[in-house]
């Protein structure tokens, strides 16, 4: 069936060799990398696959299994297990680097839609933060975030344009808002966040197409240039499914 994974090939029991489980994880990850099967593609059955690996079902399920922890694949309950969607792993909060340059760093093409992109001017809370006057004017740039053209977060970003002259004529669709201030003089140094687990409300669960409720992490920020002045504010909303965050305590 088209779209499925489909292999004669059966993990050898011979003595010394990989258990056999992990022989059928590795089969089945070689079979979706070289089919080029796209996120989303379903596997056939288990009752299938057992058949055509000549494995049992309890085998084929520790292998399916372990292919999830390793993020290639995902279980749905009652609908059988697909293809994962890329994750970006971001260190956080080690370095500031803007999605497009994790992205790339990743070995992942980054892209956006834009859904918004025009002049606005700073609530009180707004001015309150980028510590200019209520009414200051800004720049807002809504996105999808792409990671291979799959849909990981919605990014809502405001810029106090006085700081980035032209910054409104970029094409964002494929163009990184960090690159885009660095041209335009602004060096930008720290920031400030905090990150909050929340359900997808409906109209963020259409822009990333994904069910409604399902689990969104919610990071909010203030970024800071070198004279540790406050120039955007950036709310990213990012798939619970889609995204991963990874960061390093030292010890004390």
């Amino acid at each position: 069936m088209p779209g499925h994974v489909s292999s004669a090939r059966a993990p050898q029991r011979a003595s010394g060799a990989a258990p056999l489980w992990s022989q059928a994880a590795d089969l089945i990850r070689e079979d979706i990398v070289s089919r080029g099967l796209a996120p989303g593609a379903r596997l056939s059955s288990e009752r299938e696959l057992s058949t055509r690996y000549d494995i049992s079902r309890v085998t084929l399920r520790k292998a399916l299994l372990h292919l999830v922890d390793q993020q290639l694949l995902t279980a749905s309950h009652g609908r059988g297990w697909f293809v994962a969607a890329p994750v970006a792993a971001r260190e956080w909060p080690n370095d500031l680097e803007s999605f497009s340059a994790t992205a790339r760093r990743k070995n992942l093409t980054p892209g956006s839609l834009v859904l918004r992109q025009e002049p606005a001017v700073a609530s009180l809370n707004e001015a309150e933060r980028l510590d200019v006057p209520a009414g200051t004017p800004l720049f807002r740039l809504d996105r999808v975030r792409l990671l291979d053209d799959v849909r990981i977060a919605v990014d809502r970003t405001l810029v106090v344009t006085r700081h980035a002259p032209g910054i409104e004529e970029a094409d964002f669709t494929s163009s990184s808002l960090f690159d885009e201030l660095r041209a335009r003089g602004v060096e930008l140094d720290r920031s400030e966040a905090t990150i909050e687990a929340r359900s997808a409300e409906p109209e963020l669960a259409r822009q990333l197409q994904i069910p409604q409720g399902s689990p969104v992490l919610a990071l909010d920020q203030t970024i800071y240039t070198r004279e540790q002045r406050p120039v955007l504010l950036s709310a990213v909303e990012y798939s619970g499914e889609r995204y991963r965050l990874r960061t390093t305590f030292p010890p004390r």
